[in-house]
């Protein structure tokens, strides 16, 4: 029989130091909201936050030599976490609203539409589901326009009115940036528009050269030193009283081969599962309320020390999402498995392009959930 894992999972310190706290401290920061500021960020007028799509902190102290500049900033630093599930749909929500998981509601890559017998694919939105209506709470952005404070949004034109950036990321202008140079440039000239200023600056481009080359590999390495030249030229020309925030929403891991377990053709990972939805490294298996049972003992057998498998009511209960706002709970698996090591729950027929993946993240490990908080100032 498998043995059980031998590490235990990294549970996000909602409150104390994730993304979460993050966005909201640095709209505190602005506003001088000193009970908001749980990461006691320095008062500024002007504030930026690079978001570097899979920048993880083991990753980036990984590869000094490809990104000096960030690995110089890293050096006397702490790390985040980042969230569960540590993939790009939740992370963003908890960044663009200040709130944890279980608040938000966008709780994964794929979970369930309650009532409805289907998953939704938080980047590959359906028509048919408002977006508003799915993360119902105010962003970050609002509340900065609340305050008087002038919010921006620098990303590539295509995220402007996706599914995601309507529910999670709503209400600040938008700058469109084909390219890193454009980036940088329209994050600056942002920066420079009103006295008070709150912008993020989002970069996926490092996240898609981990997916398909791995961590690992060339690929990724060169990527990682071009958004090390975006960082530096952003600080370097930052206004005065402005700060500049780099961080990432999530980190990832390689899975070769050897590490994939294939749920669509194992033996006994699909019995009695109805919706099969997560990501490889974190998946949600939906069952019936008398299948729960032996799903999870099933899962737990079968998958042993390669993943943390424990009950919906089991990961709401050790805080995986924080506080779960009872109308969300439905869009969280009745089972979780949380990958360990390398692996990769992978569903080939399912989900034939995401099963050829290297790179791959979502789960509680330290690669997965810490993410940089680097900072530079310019007073």
């Amino acid at each position: 029989m498998p043995s059980e894992p031998r590490t235990s999972p990294i549970v996000p310190a909602y409150g104390e130091n994730t993304l979460a706290d993050l966005s909201a401290s640095l709209l505190a920061s602005l506003t001088g909201d000193t009970a908001g500021n749980v990461l006691r960020l320095p008062s500024a007028s002007r504030v930026c936050l690079l978001v570097i799509d899979g920048l993880g902190w083991e990753l980036l102290r990984a590869h000094q030599a490809a990104a000096s500049f960030l690995a110089e900033l890293a050096f006397n630093s702490t790390p985040l976490t980042c969230g569960f599930p540590a993939t790009t749909v939740t992370s963003l929500a908890s960044l663009g609203t200040g709130l944890p998981p279980g608040t938000h509601g966008m709780l994964g890559y794929q979970v369930a539409e309650p009532g409805r017998g289907r998953i939704l694919n938080g980047l590959h939105w359906p028509s048919d589901v408002d977006p508003v209506a799915w993360q119902p709470r105010p962003t970050v952005y609002s509340r900065a326009a609340e305050a008087g404070v002038h919010a921006v949004h620098v990303a590539p034109g295509g995220l402007e009115s996706t599914g995601l950036s309507r529910a999670a990321l709503r209400g600040p202008a938008f700058r469109a940036a084909r390219s890193l140079g454009a980036l940088a440039h329209e994050t600056l000239h942002a920066l420079a528009e009103a006295e008070r200023t709150l912008v993020t600056a989002y970069h996926p481009h490092l996240d898609a050269a981990g997916h398909q080359y791995g961590v690992g590999s060339d690929a990724w390495s060169y990527q990682l030193a071009h958004v090390d030249r975006l960082a530096e030229q952003i600080a370097s020309s930052l206004p005065y009283d402005s700060v500049l925030y780099v961080t990432g929403d999530h980190g990832m891991v390689d899975a070769g081969p050897e590490d994939k377990i294939d749920i669509d053709t194992v033996p006994g990972l699909r019995d009695g599962v109805e919706l099969l939805g997560g990501d490889a490294r974190a998946r949600y298996a939906y069952t019936s309320s008398e299948a729960s049972g032996d799903v999870l003992a099933r899962w737990r057998e079968i998958l042993g020390d390669r993943a943390w498998v424990v009950s919906k009511d089991e990961a709401i209960k050790d805080g995986w999402f924080g506080s779960v706002e009872p109308e969300y709970a439905a869009r969280i698996g009745d089972v979780i498995a949380a990958a360990t090591g390398n692996t990769a729950l992978i569903a080939s027929q399912a989900e034939p392009e995401e099963s050829q993946l290297i790179g791959v993240h979502g789960s509680l490990t330290p690669a997965e959930q810490l993410v940089p908080l680097l900072t530079v100032a310019a007073r």
